[in-house]
């Protein structure tokens, strides 16, 4: 068999561990490892990169536990709006929305965009009719809404009433999701899906829909979708200056992760994190904060997760 690889991450900033009782921490462990078992499946059977990368992002955009879709952050006006943005590193084709506010799966709009060829990333009210035209699910802001957002919006308010915005944990800032993965055919492809940060500007837009600085793939190098402030990510260009460090250094993915996390963006005194997977199936996957959830499984069927230091072997239900 092929080397294959897959890698995820349900954001970086993740809650002090006494700010989720055990069985929280063990239902957002057990959809890391269900997103790891959806694009698990399609690479053992022989798929695209891209479609592995594309179904493990939507089961975490379905969860309540990762700022994507179904849970994810509020802006300044109370209102939710989604980033997504998918790449194929064969082909370089990519496809990104922003600022939607009804699309249930921002990824699968992302993707549809990618394939229709015409445009890399749409926006706003557009992106919604988009994806209503190709036959996606379109859903009112409420759907996407729940309790732990609302209580985040409310304390982000009150920090920058306060004057208090650098003593903001990071769990109460951002969040992303985003899959990197390796296929039997030697073919890289990089998903990310985010609701931004905790009151955010209205229209603001960060990096997961940016090509090249929250998503990137290419095949023969790696593929990298990053978590964190946007803002930086997109000033360094992120998933490219891994890849260029990695094409031109000679770097291996891990060292030239690491690298731009822990050296690069330190000076920002920002919370970042990535997963990024190289053309070897190397799995990288280095954070700058407390936590990141995240996970990985490769073509030995090893399934791993963890939100903190610890890692935690998941137990698929088929392998």
């Amino acid at each position: 068999m092929t080397k294959f690889a897959l890698a995820i991450h349900g954001g970086c900033g993740v809650m002090a561990k006494l700010d989720l009782t055990e069985q929280e921490w063990q239902e957002a462990r057990r959809d890391l490892g269900r997103a790891l078992e959806a694009g698990y499946a399609i690479l053992a059977a022989g798929g695209k990169a891209t479609d592995a990368v594309q179904a493990a992002v939507v089961v975490m955009e379905d969860s309540p536990h990762f700022n994507a879709g179904h849970g994810a952050a509020l802006n300044e006006n109370g209102i939710h709006e989604l980033d997504a943005s998918i790449m194929d590193g064969s082909t370089l084709a990519a496809g990104a929305v922003s600022a939607a506010r009804h699309i249930r799966n921002p990824i699968l709009a992302a993707r549809a965009v990618l394939e229709h060829d015409d445009a890399v990333l749409l926006t706003g009210p557009a992106a919604d009719r988009f994806a209503e035209a190709k036959g996606l699910e379109i859903v009112e802001q409420s759907y996407f809404t729940t309790e732990r957002r609302k209580k985040a919006l409310a304390a982000m308010k009150a920090h920058a009433a306060a004057g208090t915005l650098e003593q903001a944990r990071e769990a109460e800032k951002h969040g992303t999701v985003g899959a990197v993965a390796l296929d039997q055919h030697g073919h890289l492809a990089a998903a990310t899906s985010t609701g931004g940060y905790n009151n955010k500007p209205d229209g603001r837009v960060g990096d997961s829909p940016i090509i090249g600085a929250g998503t990137y793939a290419r095949d023969g190098v790696c593929a990298v979708s990053g978590t964190g402030k946007g803002e930086f990510f997109i000033r360094h260009v992120v998933g490219h200056e891994i890849a260029s460090r990695v094409a031109y250094l000679g770097e291996d993915v891990k060292t030239a992760a690491t690298k731009v996390v822990m050296e690069d963006l330190k000076p920002h005194n920002i919370g970042a994190g990535l997963v990024a997977v190289g053309a070897d199936g190397t799995i990288a996957a280095p954070y700058n904060t407390d936590g990141m959830f995240r996970g990985w499984v490769s073509d030995d069927g090893e399934f791993f997760v963890a939100s903190h230091d610890e890692v935690f072997r998941y137990e698929p239900r088929q392998k």
